[in-house]
């Protein structure tokens, strides 16, 4: 693996990792300060965190594999196909809101426990774009594809293309193209995707995180 591909994936995967630590889990040394990290001892995991409500499914799915001692990466995966899978979800994969012009664009990173990453950006007509990054980490020397050239990727790993705009997204968006007012208000209260961590048994740190973007974006915006 390049230095670069490492360098760029380790420092996510402290800026992800090292606050769900601090937060979550206790520290072996009852006196240590706050300033130190937690590192959650055998009988602390595995665990599994994600965002939202939606999250709660996903969690269930990532525990069928950690409950069982399994690898963390697979776990996230899991988790995160659950979300992309349900139309209800209009913020994460089928059933997205699409963009200004109507296209369900998707995004989605993963890193695994060794700082590996890979991910998908503006990614057309595939649900699964988690799935996807994972293959871009694991089978290119690259940490990134975007478009039409990670479609045709997705297409060559034997993933489906199919339309992922629901007859519910798109009334939204016929009923936005009255007015067609793009104002994004981005902050804690209105944003999208679904970003997970699961620690293995074996104390194996991975995350993932998909979405389909910001409603009605305009055409080519990358979340």
């Amino acid at each position: 693996m390049n230095s670069r591909r490492k360098f760029l994936a380790n420092a996510g995967m402290l800026g992800l990792g090292i606050p769900a630590l601090t937060r979550l889990w206790p520290f072996k040394d009852k006196s240590a300060s706050d300033q130190q990290i937690a590192i959650p001892s055998k009988a602390n995991r595995p665990v599994v965190i994600s965002t939202w409500s939606f999250g709660v499914q996903a969690n269930v799915a990532a525990w069928e594999i950690l409950g069982k001692r399994g690898y963390a990466l697979d776990a996230v995966e899991a988790a995160a196909r659950v979300v992309e899978a349900d139309p209800s979800n209009q913020s994460v994969g089928y059933g997205g809101f699409p963009d200004r012009d109507g296209h369900v664009t998707l995004d989605a990173c993963i890193m695994d426990e060794n700082g590996n990453a890979g991910s998908v950006t503006y990614l057309e007509n595939i649900m699964h774009p988690a799935s996807v990054a994972r293959k871009v980490m694991e089978l290119t020397p690259h940490v990134m594809l975007s478009g039409k050239g990670a479609l045709n990727f997705a297409l060559q790993q034997g993933f489906e293309k199919q339309n992922l705009l629901t007859d519910e997204s798109r009334a939204a968006w016929e009923a936005w193209k009255i007015k067609a007012q793009y104002e994004p208000i981005i902050n804690i209260e209105n944003h999208d995707t679904i970003g997970i961590l699961a620690l293995d048994q074996e104390g194996r740190l991975c995350g993932t995180c998909t979405t389909s973007g910001l409603a009605f974006k305009m055409n080519g915006r990358v979340g």
